[in-house]
């Protein structure tokens, strides 16, 4: 039975239990007496401590078991909620989180048994429950010593002789060689829980941990019968080990849903004994020996594990049957068009050309509507970042010493998985900034007349191809002057400059990199790598963010994301004599000028469109591009706008707007910041496509 199959569900189901756990907790710690909370919690850290003893991960099923005996208290009434239980059971899911990622990034737990969580735990368990704190907890399922082998004492090598079971004859050479190595044979007996469901991955469970402490020799029933549950809940084992009966009992009782562990030794009849004796030539001090230990045996060491692969996390989307249902339709549709066509290609009907290009617009209408609905596929409620931030802000509120409440709106809002994996990290960058610099202690905020709890804002929702998510503030706004003097003495502007500057440029000196407004560096903000991380992330994601701020009333960071980065409606144009793409979502306008309309300010070329003054951009120069034959008087250019700004860019022709799928070449050669992919086009060839807020 190989575990790693199973490592994905594992990964995603663990996600969700941790995360219900942290909603829950959070509820609790308002409503201490919500008993749907208080079941809530209990089932999942009862399913996170099943789930993490199948996949034997003992130090994370130890960790839950503990949480879980908490809650099983709290549920049956013996004991209260209390602020410093939960600031403990958030540490003990901070630990597992931690646990999981290990297991991610290096396929094991790590080395951490997190100690003083168990410690606190149990500490505020026997506190609630009016008994003496214990330091370490024993295991719930209980160890037996049969007293037949306390009697026996050092007659017969102390073993006991287990008559019911038949030992095969190699079996009983293993056992007199392990013997005369001065090993153990160890006999177990483990008894499962009547309540268990899956016996036969119970039994593998116990097998390996056993083994990391010697060589299984015989298991009854079979190993196979074990796995095929073909058992009552009782079975066998025989260990050669270094290790005692008392030990391995132990060992075998910690794995979860193992009611009682009957450990002793074994011993084989003298005659059996003498027989094998003869037949074994073993010199202690010859090679041969080392070699029987080391290998042959593997007693007292974990047996040798396959190379590890490191699992790759994120790659599954769970998906509504009723989409896919949709696509398989589609797809069954797909497959008429293109039998259509094989009928069409085999007729020399006269009338073929009319019905060719019938089933030519059947295929497209099909096509596109499976674009669609693969897209509906990929997508992913937002939810599934952002419920991970009242936690934060609760612990923000605990550091910073600031009374605060997160309000969330939009969550359902879906966006393509891979903009949901990279949109966490900026978005925790907002809320933080917000919670740190934004909000004004509460003792300010009661002075100047403000609801002393400071409140935060993230709301999500769709515009247009676009999906928005805005990070606001009730605080004091953003401190314009403040930032001019401090670039100022940073020699990021000069003084001329900045009296030229207006609020917004000053509010986007906060995006350039290591640039920072705090006065110290604090475990929260002021190393600098805050907002310029932000805005990189999200430019690399096609999308945009801008800032806006109110004095005494606080700030706004909008993000715009494209709805999916896979295909997308772009403007074919050429530049020189090359073809490339320019996304539709970006473009505001298309205008034909005169070579006469472009002026010159401050060195730069600008045009004058209707009022507003735009920068041009000689796309040719910036790419290098082989010049056209003919020189125009007339010039194409394709507005840009980015937030607030536009920007013209000149192409040389327009070729039309086309549905594009975006390939990456990031792995091939070092990608240009303004090129964001590459596509294919219908005759083959590739066209670049330009990134416009790099442009801009």
């Amino acid at each position: 039975m190989d575990v790693s199959q199973y490592l994905e569900i594992f990964f995603e189901e663990t996600k969700e239990h941790l995360q219900n756990l942290n909603e829950h907790l959070l509820i609790l710690e308002r409503e201490p007496e919500n008993e749907n909370t208080i079941n809530e919690i209990f089932r999942a850290a009862h399913s996170l401590k099943g789930m993490a003893g199948t996949m034997g991960y003992k130090r994370m099923q130890r960790l839950t078991h503990d949480m879980e005996n908490v809650f099983s208290e709290i549920r049956n009434g013996k004991m209260k909620v209390t602020s410093e239980l939960v600031d403990v059971l958030f540490k003990g899911l901070d630990a597992l989180e931690t646990y999981l990622g290990n297991i991610q990034t290096d396929s094991n737990e790590g080395e951490n048994d997190n100690e003083d969580i168990i410690n606190a735990l149990n500490s505020i368990l026997n506190a609630g429950l009016g008994s003496e704190p214990v330091k370490t907890p024993v295991s719930s399922s209980q160890v037996k010593i049969t007293e037949a082998a306390k009697e026996i004492g050092d007659d017969d090598n102390g073993m006991m002789k287990f008559k019911s079971i038949k030992i095969e004859d190699h079996e009983k050479k293993a056992m007199v060689k392990a013997g005369m190595l001065g090993y153990n044979v160890v006999g177990l007996t483990i008894y499962i829980q009547e309540y268990c469901v899956l016996k036969g991955a119970r039994a593998f469970m116990v097998n390996r941990t056993l083994e990391e402490y010697g060589e299984i020799i015989k298991l009854y029933p079979s190993a196979q019968d074990l796995e095929d549950e073909k058992y009552d809940l009782e079975y066998s084992a025989f260990i050669i080990s270094k290790e005692a009966p008392e030990k391995l009992a132990k060992i075998a009782a910690n794995v979860s849903e193992v009611k009682e562990v009957v450990a002793d030794f074994v011993q084989l009849s003298k005659e059996d004994v003498s027989s094998y004796t003869a037949s074994i030539k073993i010199d202690e001090t010859s090679a041969s020996t080392k070699a029987v230990r080391d290998s042959s045996l593997k007693a007292g060491n974990a047996p040798a594990a396959k190379q590890a692969v490191k699992p790759v996390a994120n790659r599954s989307v769970r998906v509504d049957i009723d989409k896919l249902d949709v696509l398989m339709n589609l797809v069954s549709e797909l497959i008429i068009a293109k039998n259509g066509l094989i009928s069409i290609s085999n007729s020399n009907d006269v009338v073929a050309d009319n019905v060719f290009h019938e089933q030519i617009e059947y295929l497209e209408r099909v096509t596109t509507n499976i674009h669609e609905s693969v897209m509906k596929t990929r997508m992913v409620p937002i939810e599934s970042v952002v419920n991970r931030f009242p936690r934060m802000i609760r612990d923000l509120s605990k550091a910073l010493s600031k009374e605060m409440e997160l309000y969330m709106t939009g969550e359902e809002t879906e966006l393509d998985r891979t903009v949901i994996d990279e949109i966490g990290d900026p978005l925790m960058h907002l809320l933080r900034n917000a919670a740190d610099h934004g909000l004004e202690s509460n003792e300010e905020r009661t002075r100047i007349g403000k609801n002393s709890v400071g409140s935060i804002y993230l709301d999500a929702y769709q515009d247009g191809n676009n999906v928005v998510i805005e990070v606001r503030d009730d605080g004091a706004g953003i401190d314009t002057e403040k930032i001019k003097n401090i670039a100022i003495q940073k020699g990021s502007i000069t003084e001329d400059q900045a009296e030229r500057m207006t609020d917004k440029d000053f509010i986007d000196i906060l995006f350039q990199p290591s640039f920072s407004t705090a006065e110290k560096v604090t475990d929260v903000s002021g190393r600098g790598v805050g907002l310029d991380v932000v805005k990189t992330k999200i430019e690399a994601l096609g999308g945009e963010i801008e800032a806006k701020t109110k004095i005494g009333e606080g700030s706004n960071f909008i993000i715009r994301l494209p709805l999916t980065l896979a295909i997308i409606q772009a403007l074919m144009v050429i530049i020189g004599t090359e073809k490339y793409a320019l996304p539709l979502g970006s473009i505001q306008t298309v205008e034909n000028i005169t070579k006469k309309d472009i002026k010159t300010l401050q060195g730069k070329e600008v045009i004058n469109l209707r009022g507003v003054v735009v920068p041009v951009v000689r796309l040719g120069d910036i790419l290098q591009c082989p010049k056209a034959d003919t020189q125009l008087d007339e010039l194409t250019i394709v507005v840009i706008k980015k937030g607030d700004r536009l920007a013209g860019m000149v192409v040389n022709e327009l070729v039309g707007q086309q549905e594009i799928v975006i390939k990456s070449i990031g792995k091939y050669i070092k990608n240009h910041k303004i090129i964001s992919g590459a596509t294919i086009l219908g005759n083959g060839e590739v066209a670049l496509i330009l990134d416009v807020n790099s442009l801009v």
